[in-house]
């Protein structure tokens, strides 16, 4: 057994991302508590500990624009969505994703889980947090002035714009040819396929890489500021479970008063959906145990069950849009920083569509998380102090992920049971 165990783990890549995580934090609590004791002589050591941090991400911000852009026009040529159904699903979908930043922001803004720890910003107050909520200037800004400046600017409003307009325009032409018996979409959906599943390797390659940043982020963080900022993150902790289960009773309800199905009978028969989400991180792999335990244990219709978990799952992130949310409320406040209410409303904005490219992958929220970060002026490079604890709560963000497809599925089946 023992050797067993030893040979699987022979090589570094063969060891999970989670211990690679703990084997990394607990290497650089070492290595900050020895250059923390003479920081004046290691001052240009301790800076540059943090440089692979801030190039991994770079590059995750580099990332995220092209993979939300893919992650949608993917979806709007894969997804089978029939008219009416899909604009429910789409008013669902949407309340759903909304309700959970709110959900997020309330139990932050009460919470205040960032005021247990503090952290020095990088640069002046003043540099930070500039960007304030005017909504006819952001009405304004929704057309991009070329069609490649989102991905430049890095701006995921219009972005979004743009993907949905190529997305609704692409799915149109795919359904027109197909009425007339033309395949010329097929190049365009293969390549899109293809560059989608290209942009995925690389980020699996970047996410490789997070153990690293981890490492100079919290080995700079020990040595110059000691554990008193980490004992914010537990607290960070307990508030993103304690939103993820309020998040977890409103589906309940919803489906207590807007479904046949019971909720005693969601939570059993998607028992081992919600476990499988826990144990992968990954809504994709979960999708085909969701859509079989809503048909088969639930008792849901094929149609209601596949647009669900098929199609909804595609774009529903509830649980991945709320941490999103409490993380950039979280660093401003461990950074002794004040988003207003205005500010607020641009993290829910931004969380919003970012939340639609969220691949259904593991880690795929950090990469998103880059756009809300840098929709309010808030400094990136603190997102590798989130990837101590991400491991853990991107498996219980997951679950509620998944949980809101089935929800989505039972509401879409109706108050009454047909057969």
């Amino acid at each position: 057994m023992r050797k067993t165990a030893l040979k699987k783990y022979k090589s570094w890549k063969h060891i999970p991302l989670a211990l690679q995580i703990v084997i990394a934090i607990i290497l650089a609590v070492i290595l900050g508590t020895l250059l923390g004791s003479q920081s004046a002589n290691n001052a240009d050591l301790i800076n540059h500990l943090v440089i692979p941090c801030n190039l991994i991400l770079k590059a995750l911000r580099a990332l995220a624009t092209p993979l939300i852009m893919l992650a949608i026009l993917h979806s709007f040529l894969t997804a089978d969505i029939p008219g009416k159904a899909g604009r429910r699903l789409a008013v669902l979908l949407l309340t759903n994703t909304t309700v959970a930043i709110f959900i997020g922001l309330f139990v932050a803004n009460v919470l205040q889980p960032g005021s247990w720890g503090r952290l020095a910003p990088p640069v002046s107050k003043e540099a930070l947090i500039t960007k304030t909520f005017d909504p006819w200037s952001l009405i304004q800004d929704i057309v991009p002035d070329s069609v490649l400046k989102p991905l430049v600017d890095n701006n995921v409003i219009q972005l979004i714009f743009l993907a949905l307009a190529f997305g609704i325009v692409l799915r149109g032409l795919k359904a027109q040819q197909i009425s007339e018996d033309k395949t010329d979409y097929q190049v365009i959906e293969g390549v899109i396929t293809i560059l989608f599943a290209a942009v995925i390797r690389i980020l699996h390659w970047i996410i490789a890489l997070v153990p690293l940043a981890v490492f100079g982020i919290v080995a700079k963080t020990v040595a110059l500021q000691g554990f008193a900022p980490f004992k914010a993150l537990g607290a960070f902790i307990l508030a993103v479970l304690l939103a993820l289960f309020l998040q977890a009773c409103y589906y309940l309800l919803r489906v207590k008063f807007g479904s046949w199905v019971k909720p005693k009978s969601l939570l059993r028969g998607g028992s081992e959906a919600l476990l499988t989400a826990f144990s992968t991180a990954s809504s994709t792999a979960t999708t085909p145990i969701t859509f079989e335990a809503l048909l088969k244990k639930i008792g849901l219709r094929e149609s209601s069950a596949s647009l669900g978990a098929l199609v909804g799952s595609n774009f529903n992130n509830d649980g991945t849009a709320l941490y999103e949310a409490m993380s950039a409320l979280f660093i401003a406040q461990v950074l002794g920083l004040h988003l207003s209410l205005p500010q607020q409303l641009i993290v829910v904005l931004t969380s919003i569509f970012a939340s639609v490219g969220a691949a259904g992958i593991p880690e795929a929220g950090l990469v998103t998380m880059t756009l809300v970060f840098t929709s309010v002026g808030l400094p990136t490079e603190y997102i590798a102090l989130l990837v101590t604890v991400d491991w853990f709560l991107d498996r219980c963000r997951t679950a509620i992920n998944v949980m809101g497809d089935m929800t989505v599925s039972c509401l879409l089946d109706g108050k009454h049971r047909k057969v």
